[in-house]
C-alpha cells in the first residue's frame, strides 16, 4: 500500500508532463485550424467557456465545494493572464505568424518564469538555470533556420502573451486558489467570460459556416487542449518546480514542426534538427522531478 501511495505522484507527474508536451505542442496547429472559421477571441471564449462549464459541473456533481469568494478572485488573476491574455494572444498572433515560430516565441516562458519566479524569492538551482540556458539557445538556433518567417506585429504579441504566462503561472502559486481540477474548472470559467466580453467589444462575427477541420479542431482544443492539458499543468504548477513545470514550451516547439512539416506542408532543414536535439537537452536538464 505504502509503495502505491509513494508511486503514485510520480507516476501523475510524468502522465502531466506527456500530456502538456505532446498535446500542448499539437495546440498551436489546432488554433491554426480553427481560427480559419471562428474570429480568434470568439474561439478562444467558446473554448474555454465550454470546457470550464463541462468541468465545473463535473466536479459540482462530484461533491467539489464552490469556490470562496477570495478563491474566484484568485482564480480570475490567473486565468485572466493565463488564458484571457496569454492564450489568446497566441490565437490573435496566429492570424499572421505560423503555428511553428508561435510555439518558438512561446518556448521563451521558462526563462521568463525564472525571472518572475524571483520575485517571490523562487530561484531556479544551477541545474535548471543551465537547462533553461540551454534550451533558450536551441530556440534561438531555430529561429535562425529561416524556413519560417514571423510577423514583428504578430511577434511582440506572442511575447507579450508568453510574458503574461509566464507571471499567471508564478503568481498562482501564491494565490488563494480552488483545490484540485476546481481550480482549472474557475480559471477557464472566468476567463472565458473575459474573452466573451473582449470579442463582443472587438465586433467579432462568424462571417462563413464554420468548415469541419475547424469544428473538429475546436473539439480537440476544449477536450484535450483544456480539460486535459491545461488541468495537468495547473497540477503541476503546484506539484513541481517552475522549471519542470514549464519545460513542455522546450518540446513545444518540436511537436509543432513535425506536426506543422506533415499537415501544413512546413520544411525543417539540418539546422533546425540540430537546434531541436539542443531543446531535448534543455529539458532533460530540468527533468529530475523535485517537488517545489
Amino acid at each position: 500500500m505504502s509503495n502505491k501511495h509513494h508511486n503514485a505522484p510520480r507516476l501523475l507527474i510524468i502522465l502531466a508532463l506527456i500530456a502538456l508536451y505532446f498535446i500542448w505542442g499539437s495546440t498551436f496547429l489546432a488554433m491554426k485550424f480553427a481560427i480559419e472559421s471562428f474570429p480568434p477571441l470568439m474561439m478562444a471564449a467558446i473554448r474555454f467557456c465550454i470546457a470550464g462549464v463541462l468541468l465545473y459541473s463535473f466536479l459540482r456533481l462530484r461533491g467539489s465545494p464552490n469556490p470562496t469568494s477570495k478563491e474566484w478572485l484568485g482564480a480570475t488573476l490567473v486565468g485572466f493572464l493565463l488564458l484571457s491574455i496569454g492564450n489568446a494572444g497566441v490565437a490573435i498572433a496566429e492570424q499572421t505568424v505560423s503555428s511553428g515560430i508561435a510555439a518558438l516565441l512561446i518556448s521563451t516562458v521558462p526563462l521568463l518564469a525564472a525571472v518572475f519566479g524571483t520575485f517571490w524569492k523562487h530561484v531556479p538551482t544551477n541545474r535548471e538555470w543551465s537547462g533553461i540556458l540551454v534550451g533558450t539557445i536551441g530556440v534561438a538556433i531555430l529561429n535562425l533556420g529561416g524556413t519560417l518567417q514571423a510577423n514583428p506585429i504578430g511577434s511582440a504579441i506572442l511575447l507579450f502573451a508568453a510574458a503574461c504566462w509566464a507571471l499567471g503561472s508564478m503568481w498562482s502559486k501564491y494565490l488563494p486558489m480552488p483545490q484540485g481540477a476546481m481550480a482549472s474548472a474557475a480559471q477557464m470559467l472566468t476567463a472565458g467570460v473575459i474573452l466573451v466580453i473582449a470579442s463582443l467589444l472587438a465586433g467579432e462575427t462568424i462571417t462563413q459556416t464554420p468548415s469541419a477541420k475547424s469544428i473538429y479542431a475546436m473539439l480537440y482544443l476544449v477536450l484535450f487542449g483544456s480539460l486535459i492539458a491545461y488541468s495537468a499543468y495547473v497540477f503541476l504548477l503546484k506539484t513541481v518546480r517552475p522549471a519542470l513545470a514549464t519545460s513542455y514550451a522546450f518540446v513545444n516547439p518540436v511537436v509543432a514542426f513535425i506536426l506543422g512539416m506533415h499537415l501544413s506542408n512546413e520544411h525543417i532543414d539540418r539546422v533546425e534538427y540540430i537546434a531541436l536535439t539542443i531543446i531535448i537537452v534543455g529539458v532533460l536538464l530540468v527533468l529530475p522531478f523535485t517537488k517545489k
